[in-house]
Order: C-alpha cells, then sequence, then structure tokens
C-alpha cells in the first residue's frame, strides 16, 4: 500500500495486509536481469507474429487514443481483426521476449474470433456500443467465463473457473471491447509489486529494473507499452494510482460503489473498487462510463443511483480549470521526496496558468492518524478479507483450494514455484484470524475508518479550505526492483481515499530521469465528473506523457 511508515514488524505486518489481494500501492523486485523463469503453461502463446509489432500498415497503433482507433474502425481504414493480432504481435514481441515486461499473464486463445464477429457485426450496420472491436486487457483478480484463467496470479486458482462473467467483463463484453488477455498483478504471496508465482515479475517499460509499483501493475505497464488499448484494474488502497502515477499512464480509482466488484477476488469490500488505466484522460473517461451503473449482486453499488454516469466524455470541457479551487495537500502527502515535490511545484504554476486558484497547505486533518497508529483500518481489512476470501474460494466454481487453509497447504506443497522468493506469513496471518463482521468491533472499526478518513478527514480539508478538489504527488520516481528484501517503505497519494472510498485521479506531470511522476487529484464521494474535468485541463495544458523506451538496467540511475 502506498503511503505507510514502518518501524517495526507490527507495522509491517499491517503494510503487507494492507497490499494482500486486489490493494497494494508498493511492490517491486528483481533477483537479475532476467525475470523468474517464464513457465510453458503460463505464456501467452498461439497468436504468431504476421508483422512487426510498431511497424507496416499499421504501425503507430501502440500510442492510438481510443477515439482514435473508435474513428480508425468506423470509417473502415482499421478493422478489429487487424487492431487485435496487432496487439497480439506486440505481446508476443515484449512480454517475455525482448524487454520481458511480464505483464500479460495470457492472451484470449478467442480473441481474434472475437474480432471477426465484431467486424461482422460492424458491416452488418450493429454496433454494440463505445468500445465496438477494441481489445482491452483484464486485471487477472478479475473474473471471466471463458478460456482464460481467473488466479489471481496463482497456479492455485489455475482450475478456478466462474460460472459468469464479473459484471465489469459483462459491462465490457455489451460495450463491444475484446477482451484481450488478463494482466499481471502483485499475488498474495508476494513482498514485490508486480510479482506473482505464475507470471514473474512484470518490469518497468521506462526503466527495466525499476518497480511498475502494483497491484495493477501489469494492466499499468501493457497500457504505457502499447501492448492493449487499454486496461482494467483493482484497487483496495493504491492499486490503481500507484502504477499509473510509475508507469506514465492515466489511473482513475472511482468512489467505492460506482463500479461493482462481483466476480473480482476480494481484498477489502470497504475500500475495494474496479477502474480504468489508459494512456490519456479522455480514454479514462470513456472507458469508466462503460465500468459504471447499480448492480443487485453488489449492495455497495446501490449508493451510486443518481451519481453514477453512462458517459463522462462530456465533462471533458476547455479550460475546465478557470475558477476552479484546487487545494495542495502538504502534511503526509509532500516532503518525502525532493523530486516529486519539485513535479508538484512544477505542476502548480501550471494550474494556475490555466485558471485555477490554488490553496496551499489544504492539509488532511487526520492524515497523521491515518498514517500511523491505525488500528481500526487493520480490524476491518483483516476481517473483510478473511472472511470474504474464504466465501469466494468455496462458493468460486472449479477445481482449486476451497478455502484459506488449503490455498497455504499447496503452496507450502509446491514452495519451489510458489514461495520461491517470498513466503505467506501474511497469509497465514488472515488465515489465523478470528474476527467476524456481526462482531461489535469490526462494526465499531467500520464506523471509526469511514469518521476519521471521511468526516473529519477529506471532507473536513475541503471544507475548511473551500476547494473543489485536493492535489499531491502520486509518488515519488520508482525504485529498483528487488526480490531479495522486496519493498521499500512507500509513499503516494493512495492511503486517504482508500479509507474513505473515495475517487482519485492519476495524471503524469513530469519524468525525473527518464522515471514519470505523476499528481493525483482527489475529492469527495462521487465527484469524477469534476476531477476528471480538471485533469482533463491539466493534461491539455502539460501534455508530458511520452511512451516508453524499455531502458536497460545498466543506463542511468
Amino acid at each position: 500500500m502506498d503511503g505507510t511508515p514502518l518501524s517495526d514488524t507490527a507495522d509491517l505486518r499491517r503494510r503487507r495486509l494492507l497490499g494482500l489481494g486486489a490493494a497494494a500501492a508498493a511492490a517491486p523486485a528483481l533477483l537479475s536481469l532476467s525475470a523468474p523463469r517464464a513457465r510453458a503453461a503460463d505464456a501467452p502463446g498461439g497468436h504468431p507474429p504476421v508483422r512487426p509489432a510498431a511497424t507496416g500498415e499499421h504501425g503507430g497503433l501502440n500510442e492510438a487514443s481510443l477515439t482514435e482507433l473508435r474513428d480508425r474502425l468506423a470509417d473502415g481504414k482499421l478493422t478489429s481483426v487487424e487492431l487485435t493480432r496487432f496487439y497480439l504481435d506486440r505481446i508476443a514481441e515484449l512480454n517475455h521476449r525482448g524487454p520481458a515486461l511480464h505483464a500479460v499473464l495470457e492472451t484470449n486463445p478467442d480473441a481474434l474470433e472475437l474480432a471477426a464477429t465484431l467486424d461482422a457485426e460492424r458491416r452488418a450496420g450493429k454496433i454494440r456500443g463505445p468500445l465496438h472491436g477494441i481489445p482491452l486487457l483484464i486485471k487477472d483478480n478479475i473474473g471471466t467465463a471463458d478460456k482464460m484463467h481467473s488466479s489471481n496470479g496463482m497456479r492455485a486458482l489455475l482450475g478456478v473457473r466462474p460460472a459468469q462473467d464479473a459484471t465489469v467483463v459483462a459491462r465490457l463484453r455489451a460495450a463491444g471491447a475484446v477482451p484481450l488477455g488478463k494482466g499481471n498483478l502483485t499475488s498474495l504471496v508476494s513482498s514485490s509489486s508486480g510479482y506473482s508465482p505464475r507470471g514473474g515479475q512484470t518490469r518497468n517499460p521506462y526503466k527495466l529494473d525499476r518497480s511498475p509499483n502494483g497491484s495493477s501493475a501489469g494492466p499499468a505497464v501493457a497500457t504505457a507499452a502499447g501492448l492493449c488499448a487499454g486496461a482494467i484494474g483493482t484497487e483496495t488502497i493504491g492499486s490503481i494510482l500507484g502504477p499509473s502515477g510509475a508507469n506514465g499512464v492515466v489511473g482513475i480509482r472511482p468512489t467505492t460503489g460506482l463500479v461493482s466488484r462481483t466476480g473480482m477476488f476480494p481484498g477489502a469490500r470497504s475500500f475495494d473498487t474496479i477502474g480504468p488505466l489508459c494512456r490519456t484522460v479522455a480514454d479514462a473517461a470513456l472507458l469508466l462510463g462503460v465500468l459504471t451503473g447499480t448492480d443487485p449482486t453488489d449492495a455497495a453499488t446501490a449508493a451510486s443511483e443518481g451519481h453514477f454516469h453512462r458517459d463522462y466524455t462530456p465533462f471533458l470541457k476547455p479550460g475546465g480549470l478557470r475558477g476552479a479551487r484546487i487545494g495542495v495537500v502538504r502534511d503526509v502527502f509532500t516532503g518525502y521526496s525532493d523530486h516529486a515535490d519539485n513535479v508538484l511545484a512544477q505542476a502548480i504554476e501550471v494550474l494556475k496558468d490555466a485558471g485555477a486558484m490554488i490553496v496551499d497547505h489544504a492539509d488532511i486533518p487526520t492524515a497523521q492518524r491515518m498514517m500511523t497508529d491505525f488500528q481500526e483500518a487493520l480490524t476491518l481489512q483483516m476481517t473483510e478479507m478473511k472472511n470474504d476470501t474464504e466465501q469466494y474460494l468455496a462458493r468460486t466454481p472449479g477445481t482449486h483450494p476451497r478455502s484459506l487453509a488449503e490455498l497455504i497447504a499447496y503452496n507450502k506443497a509446491h514452495a519451489d514455484t510458489e514461495l520461491e522468493y517470498f513466503g505467506q506469513s501474511m497469509l497465514e496471518t488472515v488465515a489465523a484470524y478470528q474476527g467476524k463482521p456481526s462482531d461489535a468491533a469490526y462494526k465499531e472499526a467500520v464506523t471509526t475508518v469511514r469518521r476519521v478518513s471521511r468526516d473529519q478527514g477529506i471532507d473536513a480539508a475541503l471544507k475548511k479550505h473551500r476547494v473543489d478538489a485536493l492535489l499531491m504527488p502520486t509518488g515519488a520516481p520508482t525504485w529498483k526492483m528487488d526480490l531479495v528484501n522486496g519493498d521499500p517503505t512507500i509513499m503516494g497519494s493512495a492511503l486517504a481515499v482508500g479509507y474513505a472510498g473515495y475517487p482519485a485521479i492519476s495524471v503524469p506531470a513530469g519524468f525525473v530521469h527518464g522515471l514519470p511522476v505523476g499528481i493525483t487529484f482527489a475529492g469527495t464521494a462521487w465527484s469524477e465528473p469534476d476531477l476528471i474535468r480538471f485533469a482533463h485541463a491539466f493534461e491539455t495544458a502539460h501534455p508530458v506523457r511520452r511512451a516508453p523506451g524499455f531502458t536497460p538496467p545498466s543506463v542511468g540511475l
């Protein structure tokens, strides 16, 4: 998770727990210049390259926006089969070969057939939705009822066979998207961002020995490197924001409840959310609208009634920062990195020039408490993770461990591969936890976390300083990976919004020695329209993102 100082074993346990499952705003690693060995059963094969991935008739597609792709598909200059083939070829070139990004666990064996069906529908005048014919990557902790696995990066769960697509996947299909493959992630037994026993270590495409951050490392790296048109990630605390900042892409952490989590491997339901990772704010806004809506199978989405939008692109307004009051959060969320602070300082000048009023030191009153001894947050996550994971394993169809105890036993029996670099003490801690959602301590913890993070936290800062959004660095330039020691202490923007279940969007803001650094706009519940407007206006005024160069580890820092 982003942003927890560690001082002792208890703190370490707390941080790793907050990074398990759908979360993980921290985690890097690499033992050598070769990522952990690829296993043939997991390699994305079956699609031999037809042309070099970045050249030929459709060169440049690796950086094309969703709008550009929709236009080219609509006017017949490109087919979905050609586009899908392009990404499959590029994955074949860059994922296990070349820079060996290890961002994609597997490709969809039916992708080209699905693309051909969508091409035929287009010729017949049928357009399913705004993503018709566009391939997207899906994080591996989101279930798909097809030939792909839904393993959460673990071989023990390769036999998981969901009876139906996760709600977000069903909505993507209804909008015409092609599920291209599954993205690598930070697994339950990893202390390194983007490492899973099944997929190995995901690498940062800007500098290959640097961490991709996590846990949505694969989706972020694949999007940055042009292995897909965009991707779907998940976040508990920092799993979208952290990788977005580290890989120079746009990531939206929606309000918890804006997007259904049904079909997702659980982290902590009070914090969990699913959101887009894209190369532009406009793309992320387009993709977010496809994902939203109430879902009777996820009770949290009932609160989004009257707040969600099916299309967020109308909020991409010229001059979107004029008259906006943006509060800069200093306490806790700056001061840990001179590099990040310098990028933030430049971003503030851009915001001023674009017409925003900057309110400095719009600090979150409870930030220090959330950063240090926030036992209630640990109680909440431990209870939810233990009970929800047990239920997920027990009810999900397929041949796989049906409980945490069976999952732990599987890993022990296959320790040479599943525990090759890291143990599973945190998984064992969760399994041994006795708290239940019916306990008074849990109910009190939920109330306390919401009060401290929302009423006394983000909402208090917004109200006191009369600002429309809060601003802070997404994180420092990313660190060197280390499969021996795992991640260092990580600071970033994700903690308060994660605890609150509030929205945030990370946007590329600069580079430090070739490494991307982002800034985060955060707000109160259901404020995605404002955040998208501000982020888009900032991106328009300060278009710093550039394609990664896959710099070898021996070059530069």
